[in-house]
């Protein structure tokens, strides 16, 4: 793929690395924030379960519409559109509103989340297509990054009685800003024929499934440890109120650091070592957890666990968007929708094993889904050659007919 000059290409990485960091300050504003919101409403945890799954559901209708729009008019304005959307429903739940407006603004925030997960997968492999070199673990290192500070902020304002209001307040302000930016610096390329057109080539519907098994693993784990893992160092291992968190926060701090080093390693070593590497670590991690119940092999476990989640979400969309280049944008909206499954899939399952056999064996649930990815990695290495321009990689500028 050829198109715009070096500073541009520039300019759109930095662009996309903002919409992934405005993506994970706002999640994590949202998540850490609904607790605070259960005492004023009058609600309990199963109507914030229920507000959850409400999102998750939302959230796959915005990848669908995040693959409509970006037939009709690019990834870009979908990316941007996602982030308006998210900022009107950070607006509305800032102001405390009653329940039946808060429920619905959560379901608002859903669509914009979904549209946005896509549509930056989509311009994040773009933007790795014609760098060709793979960047997307800095993508994603940069939202995990992101989430951290967003998690922190609503801390801080907690601790000062200030509420959640402000940080929601800030993660508006934050998807304006970038969406305002992004419109101008997105980059402007198709990897998905405009609307009308009906590509010779089919979607690789095999490639899609195999991969979105590996996003719906990845989240499966991630939703696993992220709901579970403070529960069972504190009511399981009896670690206590000040311990208890520090599992959670290993597991966060190995993604970042995986994620930072994943595309130095796929340079080095080649995506199917790297995706091998960082899946056995992850499964080591979660036996640790399961057969050692110790606070301090626990905190270890849950560390390794994010090895795989680090490396396998970024590679899986590297490489699921390399399958039909020509159609990538809808193969990247389609393997993203697994990844709401996996996030419910981790939270309920693991909850169901709880009380018989146990949280800290319901572990190794996560570690059996990951063992055939060990299997699947040489596929993870065969997409490479198709990021290559050379690869029949088709784009076009937005508003540009690709018969003239």
């Amino acid at each position: 793929m050829t198109g715009a000059p070096l500073p541009e290409i520039r300019r759109s990485r930095v662009a996309v690395t903002a919409a992934y960091a405005a993506q994970g300050f706002g999640y994590a504003v949202v998540v850490t924030s609904l607790p605070s919101f259960t005492g004023r409403l009058g609600i309990d945890d199963v109507a914030v379960s229920l507000i959850v799954l409400l999102v998750c559901a939302t959230a796959a209708g915005g990848s669908v519409v995040a693959d409509l729009l970006a037939r009709w008019r690019g990834s870009r304005t979908a990316l941007a559109a996602g982030l308006i959307v998210q900022a009107a429903a950070f607006a509305v739940v800032a102001l405390g509103p009653p329940l039946p407006v808060f429920v619905a603004a959560f379901g608002v925030y859903g669509l914009g989340l979904g549209a946005v997960d896509a549509s930056a997968a989509m311009q994040g492999v773009l933007i790795q297509r014609r760098y060709r070199r793979d960047i997307m673990g800095a993508f994603f290192a940069a939202y995990t990054a992101a989430a951290i500070v967003g998690a922190l902020v609503v801390a801080g304002s907690a601790a000062i009685t200030i509420g959640p209001a402000l940080a929601l307040a800030a993660a508006a302000v934050v998807a304006v800003a970038v969406a305002a930016n992004g419109t101008r610096a997105f980059d402007r390329a198709r990897a998905a024929a405009p609307v009308g057109e009906r590509p010779r080539i089919p979607l690789p519907r095999r490639g899609i499934w195999l991969f979105g098994f590996v996003i719906l693993v990845a989240f499966t784990l991630d939703s696993g440890v992220s709901t579970w893992s403070t529960i069972y160092l504190n009511d399981d291992l009896v670690s206590g109120a000040a311990i208890a968190p520090l599992g959670y926060a290993a597991y966060q701090v190995a993604i970042l650091v995986t994620r930072l080093t994943t595309d130095r390693a796929t340079g080095r070593w080649g995506r199917t070592a790297v995706v091998v590497r960082a899946t056995a670590v992850s499964i080591v991690g979660l036996v640790l957890v399961a057969a050692l119940p110790w606070t301090i092999a626990a905190i270890v476990g849950f560390a390794l666990a994010g090895v795989a989640v680090g490396a396998l979400v970024p590679l899986s969309f590297t490489s699921a968007g390399a399958l039909a280049p020509a159609r990538g944008d809808e193969v990247i909206a389609r393997v993203n929708l697994f990844n709401y499954a996996g996030a419910v899939l981790g939270a309920v399952l693991l909850g169901l094993l709880a009380d018989a056999p146990g949280l800290g064996v319901a572990f190794l649930l996560p570690a059996l889904m990951l063992v055939p990815i060990l299997f699947l990695a040489r596929r993870f290495g065969r997409a490479i050659a198709a990021t290559e321009p050379s690869a029949g990689a088709s784009a076009y500028a937005d508003g540009a007919d690709p018969s003239r």
